[in-house]
């Protein structure tokens, strides 16, 4: 009797410690939170923590309350591994990345063999940001769901709306030396060289991811190129402190970006005067003419001092959240099966579908340029008095592109 009181009272404090890890639905938050991706780590952050208290003021996600367990990665992949290992061990069961498609490979692989190795004790991977299409091409995963256009679609688009401009004559192309930025350079050549074979490349350029301090020597090489364009996939501090170079350097040229709207991108904007001369594509932004994503960005604005820069965030979040309801659990194979085809009204409006051959989510896309402002564009951006406007949009049946991914399934 006395070795039953024993173990019973080791064990007791043990169950309340699970049941009491139950009452929380942790999500492992793996990004930049220093270094060269601090800016934006620290804005994804903020972005996470506000929507997990939206969800807890609706009473949380099944009734229990959703906790951001924030893990600084420095934009490193065996570092991520690191963190991810870290997460699991304290009991969280979702993950989500965005900043570097490096990481977003090295935690595909690393969750996907943990759940082989660990069947009923699986973790699922939420990405909000990182765009290599081989994501969900060849390394797809069921455990991985992307919530941005992959780079494919992104250039796709882009293209479609640079063929419409014959003032396009020589493009520079300048991108991050890693798998994303090498994705950007090929689909860019391809797709000029299909949609606008009179187009001429007249640079392309390679640079270490976060490492630039002056991008000075790059700017003068687009400058004696005679480049009327430059197309870049650059984030973070590096298209931040590229387009200050090119302001510095009086580079008068036309921008196609996939990230211009980052920390401090909107500042170096306003300061080359390139009014509406710089050109974003993404899922979403501040002054597309939707209610409930405007009253949405005044209050996060209110409480966050940021613009939101993640709309997919938005809808990860959300998703997540309908995808438990449905399942009536939070086991992550039963969420991610949930997931699959789901169907979703997108935070800009319109109709969004979580593909299930490949996990990759389907959204209306929008391509918006940055500069003065008029009655339609009630925001601005880092106090500068510019906004983005709206110059095209692409439903979302047209931003489908094919996949190459053959999913194993549990």
């Amino acid at each position: 009797m006395r070795k039953l009181a024993i173990i019973a009272s080791i064990a007791l404090p043990m169950l309340g410690g699970t049941a009491m890890a139950q009452e929380t639905v942790k999500i492992g938050y793996i990004d930049p939170l220093s270094g060269g991706g601090a800016s934006v780590g620290e804005g994804g952050l903020k972005t996470f923590q506000f929507l997990a208290e939206e969800l807890n003021a609706k009473g949380g996600i099944l009734g229990k309350k959703v906790e951001i367990v924030p893990l600084d990665n420095k934009t490193n992949p065996q570092e991520s591994l690191i963190q991810a290992q870290k997460a699991i061990d304290s009991g969280v069961r979702y993950l989500t990345q965005g900043n570097g498609s490096s990481v977003a490979g090295a935690l595909t692989d690393f969750v996907t063999k943990y759940n082989e190795r660990n069947p009923g004790k699986e973790v699922l991977y939420f990405n909000y940001a990182a765009v290599d299409p081989v994501l969900t091409n060849e390394k797809c995963s069921f455990y991985h769901f992307r919530w941005d256009a992959n780079s494919d679609i992104k250039m796709e688009a882009l293209t479609n709306y640079m063929k419409t401009t014959p003032s396009i004559k020589k493009v520079y192309l300048i991108n991050q030396d890693y798998s994303f930025g090498q994705s950007v350079r090929t689909q860019a050549r391809a797709m000029l060289k299909t949609k606008r074979a009179d187009v001429e490349i007249v640079g392309d350029e390679l640079h270490p991811l976060l490492k630039i301090t002056d991008f000075a020597p790059y700017v003068a090489k687009i400058k004696a190129s005679g480049a009327d364009s430059v197309v870049t996939g650059n984030w973070g501090q590096d298209i931040a402190l590229l387009l200050k170079a090119a302001a510095d350097a009086g580079l008068k040229v036309n921008w196609y970006t996939y990230y211009a709207g980052g920390a401090g991108g909107p500042t170096a904007i306003k300061q080359t005067g390139l009014n509406h001369q710089v050109f974003q594509i993404t899922e979403g932004f501040a002054n597309i003419d939707h209610k409930t994503s405007t009253d949405f960005e005044k209050t996060f604005r209110a409480k966050v001092n940021l613009s939101l820069w993640y709309p997919r965030a938005v809808n990860e979040m959300r998703m997540f959240a309908a995808a438990a309801e449905k399942a009536k659990s939070l086991e992550p194979v039963k969420v991610a099966q949930a997931l699959e085809d789901a169907k979703f009204e997108v935070f800009n409006g319109g109709d969004g579908v979580m593909r299930k051959d490949d996990h990759q989510f389907f959204q209306p896309i929008y391509i918006s340029s940055f500069g003065e402002r008029t009655e339609k564009e009630p925001f601005d951006e880092e106090n500068t008095g510019w906004g983005w406007k709206l110059a095209a949009k692409v439903d979302t049946k047209d931003t489908m592109l094919p996949t190459t991914c053959k999913m194993e399934r549990p």
